[in-house]
């Protein structure tokens, strides 16, 4: 049984892949009260599983009118891909915002879901066992040679 916090995730992309503009503004609370939870559980979702290494840009009005917009980022040429990923992998990159990334292109279907999970094993920070920052260049490294290899076709 899928927890609340995955169900109004998977509303919100429904809402926003039925979206012409790839964008939707809600208003907290009424999304909590559809959805029978706290307001505070909405901003968990849109924090944790809307975010820019994932591919969204949120604004949030606050007062009277207030409203959250939520908005896809697409990917749409091989070279905005890799742009993203020379802008997103410097000299060093940790494990959050890799996965991240990888999320990214997994959503866009630019890699498979089993790719997406080799890299993952791969990059994280149980198998890279080394200390900070050391073990982040590294990743870095792996990564961006792993994604160019995938993505150069």
């Amino acid at each position: 049984m899928r927890n609340v916090s995955e169900i109004i995730e998977q509303y919100l992309k429904q809402v926003l892949q039925q979206s012409p503009e790839g964008a939707i503004e809600i208003q907290r609370n009424e999304l909590a009260d559809q959805f029978q939870c706290v307001p505070s559980q909405i901003n968990y979702v849109i924090s944790t599983r809307f975010t820019l290494e994932k591919g969204y840009i949120v604004e949030s009005k606050r007062g009277g009118g207030g409203y959250i917009r939520i908005q896809r980022i697409e990917l749409r040429s091989h070279g905005s891909i890799l742009d993203l990923i020379f802008q997103t992998i410097h000299s060093h990159i940790d494990q959050v915002t890799s996965e991240g990334l990888i999320y990214q292109l997994q959503e866009g279907h630019f890699i498979s879901t089993r790719e997406a999970n080799l890299i993952k094993a791969a990059i994280s920070r149980d198998v890279l066992s080394f200390k900070l920052p050391l073990r982040d260049e590294i990743r870095a490294k792996i990564l961006k040679a792993m994604l160019i290899s995938l993505l150069s076709k």
